[in-house]
This record gives structure tokens, C-alpha cells and sequence, in this order.
């Protein structure tokens, strides 16, 4: 019985190889290949897109200014040449001039990319100044990144032509108030007259989300018996909500991954999802430098970066550890003192910030603020060089267009006189540091706007325009 067994067990290994061998001589029958997979349906991440296209320009060449480009340059009798929208050469006074350019004479005058403010509500709390406009805080729970500041900008707000004439403000951010931990998506407008808050947006630019610590949450909720009470309320609430943020962004990655049923639908936590993501930036009113420690902290615990702290009267303190994170830091020149977490504040904040190697932003969060930003910046300017921090003024530009540019993720496309990106100019009639100067012309991607000189081409809104009499009335 043993040996007929071991006969059998060798007859079926025998005929195991000749298969096996069979197998190596015949071509392999390649399977069918899977069709592709079909994404599952998810929700848009732009459903109010930017519907904005540039004014008409014309070529145009700007000659004999001092020239700073935006990114520490500086060229005496420089030429700036505009075309097609773009910034298509800067150079001296050799740069050659194609035919047909209108020449600008720019001698004894500064030209310089167009001051972006990373701080605004304008269109949100527009002019006049009426409680019927009072619409940039959804003060109705700490929580809210649901609401948009898209949906309550007025375009029609007289501020946004004052900061163009005023201000040589070609680009903006426009943010929710600072009531909530979380106050809502900020949105980024080129300063342009239009219909709609669409026609306005920055095409391509990331999103915002405004974010607030110290003390206007814990006032604003504390004071209803609400929480938060105290700032380790607030550091509490955001946690939580950060940690909802996070399971939300991991069941809807694996349905867009995997598919199966679709998760239910937050558009507040769409926000946050988007921030997890790496989408949408964190904008934070933050004072005090022990806040800005401890939420440096708080995104590396959760996966998220901010973009800028902003008012940040305390970020001379932590410099170093701005630089060390990526964090940049949007300042007043000289406004302190109007609350404890202000108090500590000092003049030389913007150029202590400059000098440690970190990004220095000087915003306005003010409607007359957004019209004298370069004059923030000489103020900071001046502060710096009485303690011996000499920055040089063309390197001080950056504080007013790159470095804004920079937090906002837009640099590749403006905040610089560099070929290829947006000709957003401004020439001024005298040093852009002097309280004496104002803007003479503002081009916004290469169509010229203002001109002091022409009274066509000073921008004035509907609003402005006033109602007509019953005697007017046809």
C-alpha cells in the first residue's frame, strides 16, 4: 500500500511540472483591463468663481522714475514697460521702447508695483459709516466659517475708489470681523470698479480664513455667558472644532478615494476642510506674542499653517520664531495702547520684525488707514533708522506689495515689477515716503484707472452719484 501511494504521489508531481511546463511555453492571455474609475460626485470648491476681466490697456512705457521693483531693487532713471497686461520689461534707461508704446516721463517722479492691504473690510462695513452697512461679523456664535465676506461686500462702497486715488491700492483683501474664534472665508479683490463682488475677484487667488484669539471672542461671548469666557476658552473651542475639522476631512477623503455613500455636507467645516487641505490660508488677529506661540503650537497639532498674524503688535517679541515657522506678521506702524493686549506695542515693531529675517506686512484695517499705508510704512521706516536699523527705502517696499503678495499666495502673479506679472503700477509724484506725495496714475493689469491729471479717470461710484431730484425724475 506504502509503494502504490508513492507511485501516485510521484505520477501527480511528474504531471504538476509537465502543467507547469506547458504553462512557460504558451503565450500569457494578457486579462482585460478595468475600465476607468469613475470619480464619485463631490461638492465645488469654487461655486461663486471669479467672473473679473481687465480693463483695456494700452502699450505703454514709463520712463526717467526711480524704479523700486518690489523685491529690494532700486534703478535711477529706469524704464518700466507695460503691455498686454503684463509687466513685459523693466530696466534702465537704456531698455529699449517697442514702437507705438505711449511714453510716460516719469523724471523726478517713483514708480512702484501697487500697494497691496492684506487687512481690509472694505464693502463690509462700507462708507457711510450706518448700521444698515454694518455687515463683516456674524456675532451670533464664536464658530463661523460658514459665512463668506464675499456675500456682504457692496461694491459700490466709496472706500474702495478712495484707497485706488489716495492710496495706489490695486489689490485687497477684504476679511470678516474679529468677534468669532472663527469669523468666516476672507476674499481677495483687485480694486476695480464693478457691478458685483465676482467681477472683482482676484482671479485664482487662495481663499482666506479669518481667525481671532485674545480679547475681542472672549469679550464678545463671555459678556452673553457664552463661551468662550477666557482665553483658554478660546484656545478650547478651537481645538474642538479643529478636531471635528479633522474627521470631517478624513470620512471625505475616503469617499472621494474609495467612493461608497456620500458623508453629509457642512459648509463650515468645507472651510476648515479646505485649510487642513492646504487650499485656504489662515488669516489670525492676533496681539499678544505668548497667543502667537500657542497657536504656531495649535496648527502644527492639527496640520494646518498660518499664513500672517495680523496687528501682531507683540510679534517683535517672537521674530525668531515667525522666521522659523513661515509665519508672517501684519502691522500698524504706531497703533497701541487701546487695549491691554495693544499695550505693549512699539514703533520700531515693523523694522525689529524686517531685521530678524521674518516677513513684515504693514496693513491698515482701517477705511482712511488704506489711503496712507506708505506713509505706515515711512513712519516704521523712520522708527527703525533712530535705532539704528537702516533699511533702505526700495527694501522697505516690500512691507507695502511682495510680502502682502507673499501671505496672500498671489506673488508669482503681482507684488513685483518682474516681466511676466501683472502691471499693477503705480507712479508718484514725488517719494512714495514723503506725507507730501500722492499717487499721479494707477495702472491695474496694465489699464490705467486713476490719473490725477484727468478728470475722467477718477473713479467715482454709483453711490456717489446721488439721486435725483422729483424735479430730475423724467
Amino acid at each position: 500500500m506504502a509503494s502504490n501511494s508513492r507511485k501516485s504521489l510521484a505520477a501527480l508531481a511528474l504531471a504538476a511540472l509537465a502543467i507547469a511546463g506547458c504553462t512557460r511555453d504558451k503565450p500569457q492571455t494578457a486579462s482585460a483591463e478595468a475600465p476607468p474609475r469613475t470619480p464619485p460626485k463631490t461638492y465645488s470648491h469654487d461655486p461663486y468663481p471669479s467672473t473679473y476681466r481687465a480693463y483695456p490697456g494700452v502699450l505703454t512705457a514709463i520712463t526717467g522714475g526711480t524704479v523700486y521693483d518690489g523685491e529690494g531693487g532700486r534703478i535711477e532713471r529706469g524704464t518700466v514697460i507695460l503691455a498686454d497686461g503684463k509687466v513685459q520689461a523693466v530696466g534702465g534707461p537704456d531698455t529699449p521702447i517697442p514702437d507705438g508704446a505711449t511714453r510716460i516721463d516719469a523724471s523726478g517722479k517713483w514708480v512702484t508695483p501697487g500697494v497691496i492691504d492684506i487687512h481690509s473690510h472694505l464693502g463690509d462695513y462700507p462708507s457711510p459709516g450706518v448700521e444698515a452697512h454694518s455687515d463683516g461679523n456674524e456675532a451670533t456664535g464664536p464658530v463661523h466659517p460658514d459665512v463668506w465676506a464675499e456675500h456682504s461686500v457692496w461694491p459700490q462702497d466709496p472706500g474702495f475708489t478712495r484707497a485706488l486715488a489716495n492710496g495706489g491700492v490695486t489689490t485687497l483683501e477684504i476679511l470678516p470681523g474679529s468677534a468669532n474664534l472663527f469669523g468666516g472665508r476672507s476674499v481677495v479683490l483687485k480694486n476695480v470698479p464693478a457691478r458685483t463682488v465676482q467681477q472683482m475677484k482676484f482671479p485664482g487667488a487662495p481663499y482666506g480664513l479669518k481667525m481671532a484669539c485674545g480679547e475681542n471672542p472672549k469679550r464678545v461671548y463671555g459678556s452673553r455667558n457664552q463661551s468662550p469666557a477666557t482665553r483658554m476658552g478660546n484656545i478650547a473651542v478651537d481645538r474642538a472644532t479643529w478636531a471635528r475639522a479633522a474627521e470631517y476631512k478624513r470620512r471625505w477623503d475616503k469617499y472621494e478615494r474609495d467612493g461608497g455613500d456620500m458623508p453629509s455636507r457642512d459648509i463650515g467645516l468645507d472651510t476648515l476642510r479646505g485649510v487642513l487641505a492646504g487650499e485656504i490660508l489662515v488669516q489670525n488677529h492676533c496681539y499678544r506674542a505668548d497667543e502667537m506661540a500657542i497657536v504656531m503650537d495649535m496648527a502644527k497639532e492639527f496640520g494646518y499653517h498660518v499664513a500672517a498674524f495680523h496687528h501682531a503688535v507683540e510679534a517683535y517679541k517672537i521674530a525668531d520664531l515667525l522666521k522659523a515657522n513661515g509665519v508672517c506678521a501684519a502691522m500698524w506702524a504706531d497703533w497701541w495702547g487701546f487695549k491691554m493686549e495693544a499695550y505693549d506695542g512699539v514703533t520700531e515693531n515693523i523694522p525689529l520684525v524686517h531685521n530678524a529675517g521674518a516677513c513684515a506686512i504693514v496693513h491698515s484695517d482701517d477705511p482712511n488707514g488704506i489711503q496712507r499705508l506708505y506713509q505706515e510704512a515711512a513712519k516704521a521706516l523712520a522708527a527703525g533708522r533712530r535705532i539704528g536699523i537702516n533699511i533702505p527705502d526700495e527694501v522697505a517696499w516690500e512691507w507695502l506689495s511682495y510680502n502682502p503678495a507673499k501671505a496672500l499666495g498671489i506673488a508669482e502673479r503681482t507684488g513685483s515689477l518682474k516681466p511676466g506679472k501683472m502691471a499693477d503700477v503705480v507712479m508718484w509724484n514725488g517719494n512714495p515716503f514723503s506725507v507730501y506725495t500722492r499717487p499721479e496714475r494707477v495702472w491695474i493689469d496694465g489699464a490705467l484707472l486713476y490719473d490725477s491729471n484727468d478728470p475722467s479717470r477718477r473713479p467715482v461710484t454709483d453711490f456717489e452719484l446721488g439721486q435725483p431730484g422729483e424735479g430730475d425724475v423724467k
